[in-house]
């Protein structure tokens, strides 16, 4: 797929389009009266692997259908049949994505780009490498936009936006579910999950969830605990004014940690072949994290259907380090190591404030959406201590960091990001919609007495087109052009701080719904580019290095989904996706991303039984070793099942496993990356309902 041809693809379905839609103004009767208005309804249907709508792409409330972007969704029904409970977990299954490890932190890719942020209701939150120890029991499913999405995000990389949405306080009498779960590796958990309404009239409703998961691992002296609580109170404050508030407190602790992955080489050249339960860990290494949050969300319903919008989150991380990694060739003799020890804190405040308006013109409805958010992350405290020495790799005593008075390795340092955003859907007619939009976003940061480079950007316009053409009563196309922008701290050749990266998507596809809308397939062709990277000029002015803004990546590719009930009894869900990224000098990019990557996941329920069967698809991969040469992981399958059987009304076993055939592969490679995935696991859960 070359740039021309999709190009004019693209203006070639826009020019068709134009021309059916004159022809249709033509016929239309100009009195024409206005058509009823379907209210959709975000909520997924009961055991299904769809929702009616989504709102991740645009802020505004469309259907998967109308969205002119590549969407799946994983709604809480796909996420208990795969038995996924963590965010980690949830990647491997997502089409398009690539997960890779380096240690305990993910440098996950789509379309060959890294994912470097994920959303939690529709704010973004930006972490490195994705390294959160995120439990999924908070939320009621995840939707997924592939490509670029600034419009709702702000900064970041073109690849793939993720969107964690919050489990609510719906219900106004006693239910709840209470889990116990174990597994193979000596792993177990019971969780909690309790609503209630908290009044007579069920005007205010309660929801709590409580989780404590410990256990072991495949790996030796890998060891985990989690302890999670959360709080959510829902308010129906009037007819027309909804509140809903909440708190959740997250520790995860972590011993006999990695930092970093196996060596790729003996000092020979040959290459490594440990077994899959052996780290290079101690002990003593630990990754410890707590996250507190509070949030609050209102929604207030004006006239003429209009709808207020107002959320705000506060979360604070705690995270303490103490890490252990070898580095080089594996020696006889001795290698280097490192030691690591960390003490961070870190403040995230999030504001959105936006409001919904649909109004009528024309015979048909149509919607505009004006917003403004605020993302503030601040690092107050970031103290640690690095240091290098040499040992034995096979017969060592290397003890643990002094953590006693650790001196401050970053100062404190502050990251500010605001933004003004529109979006519409306009309808040409009732065949064709008009999705538009732009984001003015500002970003700052600073560090007080820091090394770290400032960065000031104003006035960063990000902007959304999508067009969406029904040609049938199940049939949509689809074309958009989207875009986003990631800041860089290298200065440019006139001493200013350079451009920021900026990344955009060009799309075009075909969605359609079939047996009432309960099967739902798509197939997109996108090309992905980012431009303005950061090249070095080779000028150094005193001391610093001097760069230039340069031509960046191209990534194309195809994507095909198709998600739903196939009939009563079957549901299924499959997604495969293609792509080629390269540089501009015309150079493979990122060849640690898969690209071919597909997903398979089907349910069978006949009586009180459900069985279920999948596969998780990926190419290969491969990175060049300066030393010793290219290190590849070849194409491999990995093939899951289920089982679960509903004992009574209120009790269900469920069996899971994983790596079905025991497949060997590494999840990670580099030189002192090698990561192995995990072999053949087995879980069980209870669950009890009432």
């Amino acid at each position: 797929m070359k740039k021309n041809k999709i190009i004019g693809l693209s203006l070639y379905a826009i020019l068709a389009l134009q021309v059916g839609v004159y022809a249709q103004s033509e016929n239309q009767n100009s009195t024409n009266s206005l058509e009823s208005v379907d209210v959709i309804s975000s909520e997924e249907k009961e055991e299904s692997y769809t929702i009616e709508a989504m709102s991740t792409s645009t802020k505004l409330n469309l259907s998967i259908r109308d969205t002119p972007q590549s969407v799946t969704v994983m709604t809480s029904s796909q996420l208990e049949d795969l038995g996924l409970t963590t965010y980690d977990k949830l990647l491997t299954h997502v089409t398009g994505v690539t997960v890779s490890r380096s240690d305990e932190r993910l440098h996950s890719t789509a379309r060959g780009f890294i994912i470097d942020y994920f959303k939690i209701d529709g704010i973004p939150v930006y972490e490195d490498y994705n390294d959160l120890a995120l439990d999924l029991s908070l939320y009621e499913r995840i939707e997924i936009v592939r490509g670029a999405n600034g419009l709702t995000t702000g900064a970041g990389n073109p690849g793939i936006s993720i969107n964690l949405v919050r489990k609510r306080a719906n219900s106004k009498e006693l239910a709840g579910d209470v889990t116990f779960g174990f597994d193979s590796e000596g792993t177990k958990s019971i969780t909690a999950d309790v609503s209630d309404a908290l009044n007579e009239d069920g005007s205010v409703r309660g929801r709590l969830i409580v989780k404590n998961e410990d256990g072991d691992s495949f790996m030796n002296g890998y060891k985990k605990e989690t302890n999670i609580f959360s709080a959510v109170v829902d308010t129906d404050i009037s007819d027309k004014t909804q509140l809903s508030t909440g708190f959740s407190y997250e520790k995860s602790n972590k011993s006999g940690v990695r930092w970093g992955g196996l060596p790729a080489f003996y000092a020979d050249g040959s290459k490594t072949n440990f077994d899959r339960s052996f780290i290079v860990s101690k002990d003593w290494t630990a990754l410890d994290t707590e996250i507190t949050t509070v949030f609050a969300d209102l929604k207030h319903n004006l006239d003429n259907n209009a709808v207020l919008n107002f959320s705000y989150s506060y979360s604070k991380k705690k995270q303490e380090e103490s890490l252990f990694y070898f580095g080089g060739a594996v020696s006889n003799t001795t290698n280097p190591y490192y030691l690591w020890a960390a003490d961070i804190e870190q403040d995230t405040n999030n504001i959105d404030l936006s409001i919904n308006v649909p109004f009528d013109l024309g015979g048909l409805t149509h919607e505009i959406v004006v917003g403004a958010s605020s993302n503030i992350t601040d690092v107050k405290k970031y103290n640690g201590a690095f240091s290098v020495s040499s040992a034995n790799f096979y017969n060592n005593n290397v003890s643990a960091p002094d953590r006693s008075n650790l001196p401050v390795y970053y100062n404190p340092y502050k990251i500010k990001q605001k933004a003004i955003y529109l979006s519409s859907k306009i309808l040409l007619s009732e065949e064709l919609k008009i999705i538009s939009g732009a984001r003015l976003s500002s970003y700052e940061s600073t560090q007080k007495k820091g090394a770290i480079q400032p960065v000031k950007i104003s006035q960063e316009i990000t902007p959304y087109l999508g067009m969406v053409y029904d040609v049938s009563k199940e049939t949509s196309f689809y074309s958009s052009y989207t875009s986003i922008f990631k800041p860089q701290t290298k200065l440019g050749e006139d001493g200013s701080t350079i451009k920021a990266i900026s990344g955009n998507s060009l799309e075009v596809g075909v969605k359609s719904e079939f047996l009432d809308k309960n099967l739902i397939t798509s197939v997109s062709l996108f090309r992905t580019k980012q431009n303005n990277l950061a090249e070095d000029t080779g000028r150094i002015v005193n001391g610093v290095s001097l760069y230039r803004e340069v031509d960046g990546v191209t990534s194309e590719g195809i994507e095909f989904d198709v998600t739903g009930n196939v009939s009563d009894n079957l549901t299924l869900n499959f997604g495969i996706a293609n792509f080629e990224a390269k540089s501009a000098d015309d150079t493979k990019y990122n060849t640690k991303s898969a690209r071919t990557t597909a997903n398979l996941s089907t349910r069978y329920k006949m009586n009180e039984f459900t069985f279920g069967a999948g596969a998780d698809y990926q190419s290969k991969i491969y990175t060049e070793d300066a030393t010793h040469g290219t290190i590849t992981q070849d194409a491999y399958v990995l093939f899951n099942a289920m089982a679960s059987y509903k004992i009574s009304d209120s009790l269900k076993a469920q069996v899971n496993i994983e790596n079905l055939f025991d497949k060997t592969y590494y999840e990670g490679i580099g030189s002192n990356s090698m990561v192995y995935g995990s072999p053949r696991t087995f879980s069980a859960t209870l669950k009890y309902s009432f």
